[in-house]
């Protein structure tokens, strides 16, 4: 999973480092607006702005981690 999140990012967010730890200092509001979207679409699960803060957007571990909470939570 996480390396085909990385990739439907990278396509996105070609200029983005999602390598790095501090990925949310990385980010605009556009940037933070386009990876809720791009994984909601991706996966059927429902991300809003509660969902954007740093602790969700550190890292891609963190986005992977909250890609599986919302799974498991939609069942």
């Amino acid at each position: 999973m996480k390396e085909k999140i990385r990739q439907m990012l990278e396509d996105v967010l070609p200029l983005v480092n999602f390598d790095s730890d501090f990925l949310f200092s990385e980010l605009d509001s556009l940037g933070v607006t386009t990876i809720l979207m791009t994984l909601s679409d991706a996966y059927g699960i429902t991300l809003d702005a509660s969902d954007a803060t740093p602790r969700n957007l550190r890292s891609l571990d963190s986005l992977v981690a909250l890609v599986e909470r919302k799974l498991s939570e939609k069942g």
